[in-house]
């Protein structure tokens, strides 16, 4: 990892990024900056290398070309996987008071600051539950209030719903709107669902097939976060339309 030497902000960046496993190319060339307070969409097909990018920007592997650049520093930047990957044996309050008390927290305060951030994703009184006893949105309601209890500077979001419910899913997504507009972390979203990327995001990105590659970039405007009932809008409707498309060509391009 090296700092960047451009004044320009960014809380992290991928400049012409290539990764190879065993010899064979699964993401770029592809460069991506992420900005503070920005939050930005990645789609594309399965096994075009969304999360490898997202694995590359939180430092989880190296590329095998190119730079990436990180101005979070430790302890600044939070991922949040397909699954909730709680402790089992811990409660909902001991796995969200985790990452604080590695980053040097005293348990008094990193237990109230835990039971604010559970609080604030609607598990107040939950706080003792174990892993297994809550339900599929519920953990991974836990999961999201553990990546904001330090505040990030980055939030990384791998497919955080796929596995979920389209009424939780939407809940969630909701959710999670509303905790960024207090915290304004740069957010990376990785979905399939393309409605879902142009709800969370001011900036979908379309990936072609693996390697990935950008290939189309849609900046969407009309309020973010998203007012009430905007799934409902002309404007919505249009632009998952033009993602929507943006996608389709460039599998069809690579068929």
């Amino acid at each position: 990892m090296s700092e960047p030497s451009t004044a320009a902000p960014m809380v992290a960046s991928l400049q012409d990024v290539v990764v190879r496993y065993d010899g064979r190319p699964v993401l770029g060339p592809f460069s991506l900056t992420l900005a503070p307070g920005s939050s930005t969409a990645l789609v594309g097909p399965s096994g075009c290398g969304k999360s490898t990018a997202l694995r590359l920007l939180a430092g989880l592997e190296l590329p095998s070309e190119g730079e990436v650049h990180r101005a979070a520093g430790r302890g600044e930047t939070a991922v949040v996987f397909q699954s909730p990957t709680l402790a089992p044996w811990s409660s909902a309050l001991d796995n969200v008071a985790l990452p604080l008390r590695l980053a040097g927290v005293a348990a008094a305060e990193a237990a109230d600051q835990a039971r604010a951030a559970l609080a604030r994703v609607g598990l107040a009184g939950s706080e003792l539950k174990k892993p297994a006893q809550l339900s599929g949105g519920m953990a991974m309601r836990v999961s999201i209030a553990r990546s904001l209890a330090t505040s990030p500077r980055l939030l990384l979001m791998d497919e955080p719903f796929a596995a979920l419910d389209e009424i939780t899913r939407r809940r969630l997504a909701d959710d999670v709107m509303s905790l960024w507009t207090d915290a304004r972390p740069a957010l990376l979203f990785i979905t399939h669902s393309v409605e879902e990327a142009v709800y969370m995001a001011d900036r979908v990105i379309v990936m072609s097939p693996g390697p990935g590659r950008i290939v189309a970039e849609a900046r969407l405007a009309d309020g973010f976060p998203r007012p009430p009932r905007f799934r409902t809008t002309a404007a919505f409707r249009e632009a998952v339309e033009e993602v929507s498309q943006a996608l389709q060509l460039s599998m069809e391009a690579d068929a």
